[in-house]
């Protein structure tokens, strides 16, 4: 079985706390695209774990997790990532960790570079994380990046690293800078990259070799279908496909096709960084939300944007990830609130829709909603869909319906076990 588990919305919607969950019934958990540009959260009786680059089954022991091609690795970030998780007693071994040498590395100048463009734009930023993922993306599809394969050759590595900074600096002065140091980006190379090197191999193969013979695969994605660079609300996107259709390309296995995609979307609408958001909700309102359901950004603390429950932008999401099913995190963060909303269409200059506009559109979009009694009282502890209130049960099945797609699970607290099977 090839399962993808993926974000319907503009990413944070619990994909992690949905790995950690299902990874019991995989035998290897792949993240195939992105950085650590965002984190997934983890919570389970070993504690609360934040990731940002690993997989989230590297929690869970006796699982194999693989670092795939379409990712964009940071190895000072995973230096300390890795650290992190083995002090609290994680073993992490070749055995259990596979990163593919076709991956590419995100090198200090691409965080540099991240961070000059953001602030030359001001106003008009994208609402990057300055972690430098646009940049390496953008370098590789110029042919410019020195991939994790390239720590396996030592020969040739200085040559690669010399000659990318002589290009970049011709960059970095256009913004005033001095140019950089091709020495001191070898030497962090060197020091952040070489631990990795027992770690990294030729996934595909190693992949390919595991699915013939009958092993399960979990494709883990980053962010969600309305930061996807291609269907997304461009140019406020990340820089690679969330999209399960790209999971076995991003994983490494490109002639595999992905069985089941299991979208996951919040009770309620969360964005972080900049771009239209139609549902968005401010003062007071938004605060209460925001604090209710700490939405803090998990790779760098900022404030979330909150909102009502989007069925627009959802239906699109489960449309453009085909999901097959869905999980609906966090339901408990809505307990307490008197009155819920779902968007169920835009209004655009008069104009009634229910299609998701995936251009200038949305940032002249209005919502209309349709309103719900809300629910009381601590709903942790439900294990069964008719334990929840009333008023949950008419609220969960209603966005079911609107969205279009089977819901199979829904969290209902952060502990591996607060869901409802459906």
């Amino acid at each position: 079985m090839l399962t993808a588990v993926v974000g319907i919305n503009w990413g944070d919607e619990g994909k992690g706390r949905m790995v950690d969950l299902l990874s019991s019934e995989y035998d290897i958990i792949i993240r195939y695209q992105g950085g650590n540009n965002a984190g997934h959260t983890v919570v389970n009786d070993l504690g609360k774990f934040i990731l940002n680059l690993l997989p989230s089954g590297i929690i869970r022991s006796g699982k194999v997790n693989v670092m795939g091609p379409g990712m964009v690795i940071d190895v000072e970030h995973l230096v300390h990532e890795v650290r992190s998780l083995t002090e609290r007693g994680l073993s992490i071994t070749p055995e259990r960790l596979k990163i593919s040498d076709k991956a590419a590395i995100c090198m200090p100048y691409h965080k540099m570079l991240d961070v000059l463009e953001e602030d030359r734009l001001a106003d008009k930023k994208f609402g990057s994380t300055r972690r430098g993922i646009a940049p390496v993306y953008a370098d590789k599809y110029m042919k410019k990046v020195i991939r994790t394969g390239d720590l396996l050759f030592p020969d040739t590595l200085r040559q690669k690293v010399y000659g990318l900074v002589e290009w970049k600096n011709i960059t970095i002065r256009g913004y005033g800078r001095s140019d950089i140091s091709a020495d001191e980006i070898y030497e962090w190379l060197i020091k952040y990259g070489m631990p990795f090197v027992p770690f990294i191999c030729d996934t595909t193969a190693y992949l390919n070799k595991s699915v013939e013979e009958g092993r399960s695969v979990l494709f883990e994605a980053q962010l969600g279908a309305l930061r996807d660079i291609d269907f997304g609300i461009y140019p406020y996107t990340t820089s690679s496909s969330a999209i399960a259709a790209y999971a076995p390309i991003g994983a490494g296995v490109p002639a595999r096709r992905t069985e089941k995609v299991i979208g996951i979307m919040k009770a309620y609408s969360s964005c972080v960084g900049e771009g239209p958001f139609v549902c968005e909700y401010f003062g007071p309102e938004g605060d209460a939300l925001r604090e209710a359901g700490s939405e803090y950004g998990a790779a760098t603390g900022r404030p979330r944007r909150v909102g009502a429950f989007d069925a627009v932008a959802s239906r699109y999401g489960v449309m453009v990830q085909g999901a097959t099913e869905l999980a609906l995190t966090k339901l408990d963060t809505l307990s307490g609130m008197k009155r819920l909303a779902v968007c169920t269409a835009y209004d655009i200059n008069g104009e009634l829709t229910t299609d998701f506009p995936a251009d200038e559109r949305l940032n002249i979009a209005k919502p209309v909603y349709k309103y719900f009694e809300g629910f009381s009282g601590d709903i942790s502890g439900c294990r069964t869909f008719g334990e929840l209130p009333q008023a949950a049960r008419d609220y969960v099945r209603f966005i079911e319906k609107e969205v279009g797609c089977r819901l199979s699970y829904i969290s209902v607290g952060a502990d591996r076990e607060a869901y409802i099977k459906l």
